[in-house]
């Protein structure tokens, strides 16, 4: 059976464009940049949900409000990229949000977050500008491991774990915003002196935005979207929800509860460039296979609540305690962080291997997806809490999404393909 083009040492040796590795950094910077302000409201939401007295529910709505606008926007910035190139709409983007994170300062009522955050979000826009820009600039061969660097980006989520409880807890939790408004200002300039653009990276056409979102009618971009709403969703999902869940599970304070969160939120994000790498040598379909079933096992232990019983023995009644621990709970997290890092990236090989002349509409769609999975999942979290009052509740929905995708992806995907192998890539290529 002949080599898969995506594989073949010609395509391996493909020189490099000489702005390639300069493009992949600074664009890696910007999106850790954006995702550390995307992802604000996780560590800032804790103080304003005492001083605003939110519910469970509220605070989920109100850490989720940023990233709805930063979804929604992700189709058509897709497409902006296509036809206008990275770099323009990169720092455009970057410049529009530095105003909004700059009042959120000010911002003193309930709603005033919901609607400065709405404008805020449209930092996390920048996924779906990157990884076509990104991707462009590298060979077939090596754009998983470009898109997955990229997407590295993600530990701005773990970024802003570090840095926002330390001002929070020395200035308030209004200096953070004014911050991050000066680093996202001075990443907007980085970038655009050391980005580069190049004209034959753009695609010129003149589909419209609905027509671009037919592209869902592709029984494939739904199971692309379905994938990336578990590992980029619920990784946005649970960076929101991790911080004020050590405070409220296991008493912990808010920089001691941000490090501990960040043992997710970090591997989560860096290691995504290993998941590109992975997903270039044994192809996306395998990587993504085992990845929901490490996702699969991490949740249902993760989902058991911690629960006191009590049985009749010989010698009366005995009480036992089954839960987790802080520790063990942390290694899961991570386990589970590790997982979707690469699960991430091979979603997007999936995209680069089957729609190369459209990456940046399809990217946008799947990334619209995994979005509105971030948005959706933190008020659901609050929800379920304010409905039950038990707060492993969030995992036990996480587990429930897990189980749709393995079984959709078994009826799709793994009746017919070795997975155990390296003709699995073949088989589904």
């Amino acid at each position: 059976m002949a080599l898969s083009p995506a594989v073949t040492p010609a395509t391996t040796s493909t020189p490099l464009a000489p702005k390639a590795w300069s493009v992949l950094i600074v664009s890696t910077l910007a999106f850790t940049v954006c995702f550390m302000v995307w992802m604000m409201f996780g560590v800032i939401g804790i103080p304003l949900k005492k001083s605003l007295g939110l519910n469970a529910t509220e605070f989920g709505l109100l850490t989720a409000t940023p990233v709805l606008t930063g979804s929604l926007i992700r189709v058509p910035l897709g497409i902006w990229t296509d036809r206008f190139g990275g770099r323009l709409v990169m720092a455009i983007l970057m410049a529009v949000t530095i105003p909004a994170i700059w009042l959120m300062a000010y911002a003193t009522q309930f709603w005033h977050f919901l609607v400065i955050g709405l404008f805020v979000g449209l930092a996390g826009g920048s996924f779906s500008v990157g990884t076509p820009y990104v991707a462009r600039w590298f060979p077939k061969s090596r754009q998983g491991f470009a898109m997955g660097v990229y997407g590295a980006g993600n530990s701005g989520a773990a970024v802003n774990k570090f840095i926002a409880p330390a001002l929070v807890v020395a200035f308030g939790w209004a200096m953070v915003p004014q911050v991050y408004a000066a680093v996202m200002l001075a990443m907007a300039v980085l970038f655009w002196m050391f980005s580069a653009s190049d004209p034959s990276h753009r695609v010129t056409t003149n589909t419209s935005f609905m027509d671009q979102l037919k592209a869902l009618k592709d029984p494939k971009v739904l199971r692309y979207c379905q994938y990336y709403s578990i590992v980029f969703g619920g990784y946005v999902g649970l960076s929101l929800w991790m911080v004020q869940y050590y405070v409220g599970e296991y008493g912990l304070e808010i920089r001691t509860a941000a490090l501990l969160a960040a043992c997710f939120s970090l591997p989560g994000g860096v290691l995504r460039a290993i998941g590109g790498w992975l997903s270039d040598k044994y192809g996306a379909h395998q990587v993504t296979w085992w990845v929901m079933w490490v996702s699969w096992i991490c949740l249902f232990l993760l989902s058991y609540p911690q629960t006191d019983f009590t049985i009749q023995t010989i010698n009366g009644p005995q009480t036992y305690h089954i839960g987790l621990n802080i520790y063990a709970f942390t290694g899961l997290m991570a386990i589970l962080g590790v997982a979707w890092a690469f699960g991430k990236a091979s979603v997007f090989k999936y995209i680069g291997d089957d729609y190369p002349n459209n990456i940046g509409t399809i990217s946008g769609i799947v990334g619209l997806a995994g979005g509105l999975g971030g948005f959706i999942l933190p008020i659901m979290f609050g929800a379920i809490l304010d409905f039950t009052g038990v707060r492993s509740s969030a995992f036990m929905l996480m587990y429930g999404v897990v189980w749709v995708s393995l079984i959709w992806m078994y009826l799709t995907e793994v009746r017919t393909t070795e997975v155990m192998g390296s003709k699995s890539f073949k088989a589904t290529h």
